[in-house]
């Protein structure tokens, strides 16, 4: 099996393995007990606050550990909105946002809060100019994903929280996509929270963390909630955190060598869609004005519809896919593709691919045979219904 979805989830390395074996077995107590084992837990909570605040340069009292990215933007977003004052209800974020931030935008409206969403620009942008457009003298915070999922295109959020401070707004960014892929610097960015995730990063599913300034009001989601200073509910996962951080240090310290790998492949892919003279486009053209994270590569492959194309593939044994994992099963232009402002037609033929440690030249070189046979079968549909046509 030839794997090309690394966006959506990636293996656990050895090393994070190795962590939650050890952890699991020899630091097992629940963190908040008061006995020795519980001590030990506790101990290595700090230890893996400390390091993680050190790979984002954020604070340790504003690391708060979570089951992954969905809780950790529900989490993060909800508790600051609780810490605003009454005249700062409103909640801005971009339609291109990850599907847990969509299903929370309907919680919130339910909690009585208001909220409102903006597009960006034909190079997936969100600049100063939409979100003057936007914000009210209500809004209290904004969320911006740092990459997004889908096309890979990079947000200026150093840019945009400046923008905001200067307005009294502040400002969350889901780095799910983007953490330990390039560097995520909370103090450089300007953010006010960020949500990371584990198993982006090759560590563990079911783990994950928000990092919150400190400084920056936030109140429970679940009130008496005692674990992470009540931030969340439940026993802490110290072999999973233990893990994720293991993996995250592994990650950033091979990001450097890991970017310019998928540089290359980027290009390898581009410039074999070109030779072969396949019908596939980028999403959002890699020469538009805007960053894109090289990993990931959303396309068009015009003719095909995207759900066929995967299918295709994957009978082949090749892993790519249609979008976001979490969306998922619904046969409709995703959030980003409607934020863009793609026609349906166009938005169902959409693939992404995306690539990992494990990715090499000679898989691209296998999707393009997979997609360049696909193309010469449906042009000799074309020819055969062509030659029916002339006969009678």
């Amino acid at each position: 099996m030839i794997y090309l979805d690394y966006a959506a989830t990636t293996p656990a390395s050895k090393d994070a393995l190795k962590a939650f074996q050890k952890l699991s077995t020899d630091i097992y107590g629940n963190s908040s007990s008061l006995h020795d084992a519980g001590g030990k837990a506790e101990s290595m909570l700090r230890h893996c606050r400390q390091k993680l605040a050190e790979l984002i340069s954020g604070e340790p009292e504003g690391i708060y550990f979570t089951s992954g990215g969905t809780e950790s933007n529900f989490l993060a977003i909800h508790s600051i909105l609780n810490g605003l004052p009454s005249d700062k209800r409103h909640f801005l974020m971009t339609e291109m946002e990850h599907q847990s931030i969509h299903i929370l935008k309907r919680h919130l409206s339910m909690a009585g809060f208001e909220v409102s969403t903006m597009k960006p620009n034909a190079c997936g942008i969100i600049t100063a100019e939409i979100l003057e457009r936007h914000l009210r003298p209500d809004t209290g915070l904004v969320s911006i994903q740092h990459a997004n999922s889908e096309t890979g295109v990079i947000q200026p959020l150093a840019e945009i929280s400046s923008f905001l401070h200067e307005r009294g707004v502040l400002l969350h960014s889901d780095a799910v996509q983007t953490f330990a892929k390039i560097p995520v610097n909370a103090a450089r960015l300007g953010v006010d929270a960020l949500s990371v995730s584990s198993h982006k990063v090759y560590g563990p599913k079911g783990t994950g963390a928000v990092y919150i300034r400190p400084g920056v009001n936030w109140r429970p989601v679940y009130p008496g909630t005692l674990h992470e200073k009540g931030f969340r509910s439940g026993t802490v996962n110290v072999p999973g955190v233990g893990a994720f951080v293991t993996a995250a240090e592994s990650t950033i310290g091979h990001m450097a060598a890991a970017y310019e790998k998928h540089q290359m492949l980027r290009s390898h892919f581009l410039q074999g869609l070109k030779e072969r003279r396949l019908p596939i486009s980028l999403a959002v053209s890699d020469a538009a004005d805007s960053q894109v994270l090289p990993h990931i590569l959303g396309c068009f492959f015009h003719c095909f519809e995207g759900q066929y194309v995967m299918l295709e593939c994957n009978r082949r044994g090749i892993c790519i896919s249609t979008g976001s994992a979490c969306s998922a099963g619904y046969h409709e232009p995703s959030n980003t593709m409607n934020a863009l402002g793609i026609p349906r037609e166009q938005a169902l033929q959409f693939i992404r691919i995306s690539f990992g440690y494990d990715t090499t030249k000679n898989h691209i070189d296998k999707l393009l045979d997979v997609l360049t046979d696909m193309n010469h079968e449906k042009g000799d549909q074309r020819i055969d219904r062509r030659i029916k046509t002339d006969g009678s």
